[in-house]
């Protein structure tokens, strides 16, 4: 992961946000300093996703207290697909408590590619973590409802409060998903003959699919990412999402396992939960700060975003949003260490 972040002044995580003006100018400054980045190629194996303009690039920082800021085309959409994993898990751990969703679920880290049988065999069917697509799966099953409707209503309905504004599908992306995502149907079916999913194998695959093909914009996914560092409360409508204690356990999950096989470098580098998805999107979070949200579509060879996760660390070391760093401790005068 080459990462852009010569010269930055470097802040430390203790303490607050800089001012208005200053968190302005760094999204800018984390835009311009890498729109000209050409690495990275456009994923095609979902065919409606090959089209996507590789130049389309949006920067995105929402804060705590609603505020925004924007560079680039933070208002253009696209589909969440796996960026959808962190928030429906949310919305599961809310409705179904923190033991079952780590019994069901796990929260480890595979080491393997997002879409891996490989995992669930070694793993005696275990689905490991919500991250991966047989983690995300089992989540999906886990959806309350007694039809496949309800349960896509709820997700549909959930993600819409996180972002604070109603999201639509892409039909196309949802049809183009459809044909091919055979290997999802495969995952599901595992799972179902290892007991770990009891619901109709077909319909979790559909359900998944669709909210895959939810369209967000970078702004979106900033105000998403905010909504878990808030508490669970979006910070843009003030209505409670989602409890303090669920966001704790997704943030966990997300800097475990959010950007796959590569989360411990994105850890390393970066030090913010995490969660990218094949279309471009790339949503970071610093737990009661803000949220990042960034929109690229050319990815690298895990499926990440390429200037998402560049702009994600410039802003990262400027704004101090690495939960691992520190300064050092001065007493108040008279105050002994």
């Amino acid at each position: 992961m080459e990462l852009d972040v010569d010269g930055v002044a470097e802040r430390v995580s203790t303490g607050t946000l800089p001012g208005w003006d200053d968190v302005e100018a760094l999204v800018q400054k984390a835009h311009e300093r890498n729109a000209g980045v050409t690495s990275g190629t456009v994923a095609d194996y979902i065919p409606a996703l090959a089209a996507a303009d590789p130049a389309l690039f949006g920067v995105c920082v929402a804060e705590v207290d609603g505020a925004t800021h924007g560079a680039g085309d933070v208002d253009h959409a696209f589909s969440i697909q796996s960026i959808s994993k962190a928030f429906v898990y949310a919305l599961v751990c809310d409705e179904l408590g923190h033991e079952l969703a780590l019994e069901r679920v796990g929260v480890n880290n595979t080491g393997l590619a997002f879409n891996s049988v490989m995992a669930i065999e070694l793993n005696d069917g275990h689905p490991m973590n919500p991250m991966v697509n047989a983690g995300a799966l089992a989540t999906t099953a886990l959806v309350p409802g007694q039809t496949s409707e309800a349960r896509w209503a709820f997700i549909q309905d959930g993600l819409s409060r996180f972002a604070g504004r109603r999201l639509e599908l892409d039909a196309a992306v949802y049809e183009s998903e459809t044909e091919t995502n055979q290997r999802n149907q495969a995952i599901a079916r595992l799972l179902q003959s290892y007991g770990r999913i009891t619901a109709d194998p077909a319909e979790v695959v559909d359900v998944y699919t669709r909210q895959c093909s939810l369209l967000v914009t970078a702004r979106d996914l900033a105000v998403m990412g905010a909504t878990l560092a808030d508490g669970g409360v979006n910070p843009v409508t003030g209505e409670r999402v989602v409890s303090a204690h669920v966001c704790r356990d997704t943030l966990s999950v997300m800097a475990a396992s959010g950007l796959y096989e590569r989360s411990g470098e994105w850890l390393f580098e970066i030090g913010m939960p995490g969660k990218s998805g094949v279309a471009g999107g790339l949503v970071a979070i610093a737990p009661g700060k803000a949220g990042i949200g960034t929109f690229s579509p050319p990815l690298d060879a895990a499926g990440n975003s390429v200037r998402g996760q560049r702009a994600t660390a410039f802003l990262s070391r400027s704004l101090g949003l690495n939960l691992f760093s520190s300064d050092v401790h001065h007493p108040a005068e008279g105050q002994d260490r």
